[in-house]
């Protein structure tokens, strides 16, 4: 048997989210709205909508309850 069929598959590694980004999945993922988010962060509800959009992009996800997943599998 060769090397390759005895070892597991595992996928390759998420890309790295920037701290902003880490927060703002923590607060979306807490059930924080764009509002809330922007005032806990200090930011417009456009830069949270902007930094959404990003880590969807980078993490290839479409909706929020991936979102949350991701966030939990994180710790976040």
């Amino acid at each position: 048997m060769s090397a390759t069929l005895a070892t597991p598959h595992t996928e390759a590694p998420a890309p790295a989210l920037a701290p902003r980004e880490r927060e703002t999945l923590r607060h979306i993922a807490a059930g924080r709205t764009y509002l809330q988010t922007a005032r806990h962060m200090g930011l417009s509800t456009h830069t949270v909508d902007a930094y959404l959009r990003r880590i969807r992009a980078k993490l290839n996800i479409t909706n929020t309850a991936e979102l949350t997943r991701v966030a939990i599998s994180l710790g976040l």
